[in-house]
């Protein structure tokens, strides 16, 4: 299960907004908008380049919580 509210604090926390993010994934920022909604349809390689760019230490809390 995605957890949208961790996942939002997290970009909060690393200093970083939606655009900024969407850039770094080489995404529009209205798809990253409805990637989110959709309760977090990313790829691996996405999920990968999120935990480095937002320094993510417990991916699994955010991308894969029960």
């Amino acid at each position: 299960m995605f957890m949208e509210r961790e996942f939002r604090a997290q970009i909060v926390r690393a200093g970083k907004t939606n655009k900024e993010l969407a850039n770094h994934l080489g995404i529009d920022e209205s798809t990253l908008y409805r990637k989110i909604k959709a309760g977090g349809n990313f790829t691996r390689e996405e999920i990968n380049k999120m935990i480095i760019f937002l320094n993510i230490e417990k991916p699994e809390d955010i991308f894969f919580a029960q």
